[in-house]
């Protein structure tokens, strides 16, 4: 059992400032088993609904009235499947006593439960939630958690073809149930395709016409096919930074599978020794890299962006919080150098520091603002923005 603490911890405070929470993340990556936990542990009365379940379905059929009488925790789990919840969730915490405060689950990002951003405007926050990060799992198992990505029924499973197993079935269930579920009709065998060929492209620069045309279909549809993934928040689209230089920059998004796990079985990858040997291993490694950072700094979406010019120049992840701008680069080596790129980011971008992450052993300065940090130190070496 992996403890959650932080994530726990988080979501105690948010109830305490908010009348409605949302916890969103992507199926598998342990929502409900937050939601219990922190159920376990709060102190007062807790009602739980989860509306996979027919019977919570059935209670609330006239949602007003079963809710209404309610006090302490209410917890509802998978709340996209009914979208008339949100105007009653509004009603109710807009009473003056404030009875009740509501911890709502959901499979999708804010964007797609928009019923949400139309009926709590103003009374809702969203923390999203992924797999496993390192800073649960330890330093120790840095490399299974690379390989089997951190959805917990894949980190734990018992063998690495069990967990490879697993992450079959949850992609054959995610496409064939789990999509159309969540509002989208699209042929299940279409978007495993997309989704296949996504992963080769993983770590890279969108670029609708050349899936459009593998798919012999419009560059607006493979474009409705990426931010459905996205909004299923299985994919991360990292948006582009544009800054005010004598320079073209680049203006897609880069793409990336947001499991690494995921990226190994859509490449049929079973093993370490299959992820070593192919060659997305790098564009592999990196993904999984940033992700960590992004959990370490728990950086929003909205702070995340990738830099780049049509000359060459380039950075891997650029945080933006306030006034202060990071960089980083993650780069699988034992020995990085400071580049020409990293110099004109480091420049261009006015960075308060750049830290290039590796797969060695040591943290040491590269250049002035800019440090090696080794992937097996991030937890220790890795400070705050």
């Amino acid at each position: 059992m992996i403890e959650r603490s932080k994530e726990i911890s988080t979501l105690r405070t948010l109830l305490r400032r908010h009348r409605v929470v949302g916890l969103i993340g992507a199926r598998q990556v342990g929502k409900t088993t937050l939601a219990r936990s922190l159920a376990q542990a709060w102190p007062g009365r807790v009602e739980y609904f989860d509306l996979e379940n027919p019977e919570d379905q059935a209670r609330l059929a006239d949602p007003l009235l079963a809710l209404k009488p309610l006090r302490g925790l209410v917890v509802i789990d998978e709340i996209q499947r009914i979208p008339n919840l949100f105007p009653v969730l509004r009603v109710l915490a807009d009473r003056p006593q404030r009875p009740a405060r509501f911890l709502v689950l959901g499979s999708a990002s804010p964007e797609l439960l928009r019923q949400s951003s139309e009926s709590l405007a103003g009374r809702i926050v969203y923390h999203e939630v992924g797999g496993f990060s390192l800073e649960e799992v330890g330093v120790a198992n840095q490399s299974r958690l690379w390989i089997r990505g951190g959805l917990p029924r894949s980190f734990l499973a018992r063998s690495a073809a069990e967990s490879h197993e697993w992450r079959q079935g949850f992609i054959r269930t995610f496409l064939e149930r789990d999509m159309s579920q969540l509002g989208f009709r699209i042929n299940a065998t279409a978007m495993r395709r997309f989704w296949t060929m996504l992963a080769h492209y993983h770590g890279q620069i969108w670029n609708a016409s050349e899936f459009a045309r593998s798919f012999g279909v419009a560059d607006t549809t493979v474009r409705d096919y990426l931010d459905r993934l996205t909004s299923a928040m299985v994919v991360r689209q990292l948006p582009p930074w544009h800054e005010n230089v004598a320079k073209r920059q680049v203006k897609s998004p880069k793409v990336y599978i947001a499991d690494s796990g995921l990226l190994h079985t859509l490449l049929n990858l079973r093993i370490q020794a299959d992820v070593e040997a192919h060659p997305k291993v790098g564009a592999s490694w990196e993904g999984w890299v940033l992700e960590q950072v992004i959990r370490r700094l728990n950086a929003d979406r909205q702070e995340c962006f990738f830099w780049a010019t049509h000359g060459g120049a380039e950075l891997d992840l650029l945080v933006v919080r306030g006034r202060i701008r990071c960089g980083f680069e993650a780069k699988r080596t034992v020995a990085p150098s400071f580049t020409a790129s990293m110099r004109h980011a480091l420049q261009d971008l006015r960075l308060d520091r750049m830290d290039v992450i590796h797969a060695g052993d040591r943290t040491f300065a590269l250049a002035d603002r800019v440090r090696a940090v080794a992937a097996c130190r991030l937890l220790e070496d890795l400070g705050p923005l």
